[in-house]
């Protein structure tokens, strides 16, 4: 099939560090192009892809100061990609809400996957409008706000086999994976690592955003525990070692997570997942087997001491078997299949 692939532009693809939405991007364009489909991605000119890579602009929006209107740049993309639309069997966005008025206007088969929480006001209203057009979830429950919008399957993210993997390293610590924010629970990691009686390393981003937050509540937590670490944003050649020598990745958030790539990159290592009862997390760990689904503190602080009963090369086979990339891929080329014909045009309705 002739696939266009429309990735967000603030981080080039693959990200360099952190950037899960674009992460996901090359995971699964790098497996449609082997899997023999041609295959062209749209995404920042810093991008590196096997695919046929058609730059919207030089290089990601993060790296660029000067951008001070970054939906201009989204709103040129648009048009851009509509000039070419004829070229394509499916085109496939990555974008939100920001082709559906325009593309729901023609008749080449196109999809979104929505990456994001969907429980704002603003998001539903706007998706609400274009209640008709074809969506993909990441999870059933990212639904949930919205769930009569034309959905036509929950695709689970995957990622490369052999891009991270179980080392032969011994397990010395807890671990928190990701970016500092209120509703990532960090602190609550630290509560929870230090009543069980583990060292913490923290290895997570801190966006402008969060860093009131960062200084304000994390920096003087981290500052008067000994038994913490932050070691600051990793990429995935850190990622290995760093996920291998945790007894588990604790994962305390207090937000419906659309997916959540952390807990799979920590069980492609081997290692077991701590999360709270939020979002997408009944549909990613099986209890017991990968980790522990728990709904508080003090359930965490009992599930880090039941993690040694867990095999880690079971968890790891889990990972083979659930989320992979070339899975990921498989189940979008059945939705890319399943829109083949024509769509006809489609009219926004008020809500």
């Amino acid at each position: 099939m002739r696939i266009a692939q429309i990735s967000p532009l603030f981080e080039a693809v693959p990200p360099k560090l952190y950037g899960g939405t674009e992460r996901v991007v090359s995971w699964l364009t790098e497996e449609l192009v082997a899997m023999g489909h041609d295959v062209t991605l749209f995404a920042s000119g810093d991008s590196v892809t096997s695919a046929t890579l058609a730059p919207m602009r030089d290089q990601a929006l993060r790296l660029d100061p000067s951008v001070r209107d970054w939906i201009a740049i989204y709103y040129r993309t648009v048009e851009q990609i509509y000039r070419r639309k004829d070229e394509f069997d499916v085109l496939h966005f990555h974008l939100d809400y920001f082709p559906l008025s325009l593309f729901s206007r023609q008749k080449v088969p196109f999809l979104t996957t929505l990456h994001g929480r969907l429980d704002l006001t603003e998001y539903v209203d706007a998706y609400r409008t274009f209640a008709a057009t074809p969506f993909v979830s990441i999870s059933d429950s990212q639904r949930r706000p919205i769930p009569h919008l034309n959905w036509v399957q929950t695709v689970l993210h995957g990622m490369p086999a052999d891009l991270l993997t179980p080392q032969p390293v011994k397990q010395e610590y807890a671990a928190f994976l990701g970016r500092i924010s209120p509703e990532k629970g960090v602190d609550r990691a630290i509560r929870i690592a230090g009543r069980a009686g583990l060292k913490l390393k923290i290895a997570a981003k801190v966006d402008n955003a969060d860093k009131d937050y960062y200084d304000a509540v994390i920096k003087p937590l981290i500052r008067d525990n000994r038994d913490v670490e932050f070691i600051g944003e990793i990429n995935d050649l850190q990622k290995p070692a760093f996920l291998s020598g945790a007894h588990a990745l604790i994962f305390p958030i207090d937000w419906p997570e659309p997916f959540g790539l952390v807990m799979i990159e920590a069980m492609a290592c081997g290692t077991p997942v701590i999360a709270f009862n939020r979002g997408s997390v009944p549909e990613v760990i099986d209890d017991g087997v990968t980790g522990f689904i728990v709904d508080g503190i003090d359930a965490a602080v009992a599930a880090v001491k039941k993690v040694p009963t867990l095999d880690r090369a079971r968890v790891r086979a889990t990972f083979d078997r659930r989320f992979t990339a070339r899975r990921m891929a498989e189940d979008y080329v059945d939705v890319y299949e399943s829109l083949a014909e024509p769509m006809p045009l489609l009219r926004a309705v008020t809500a």
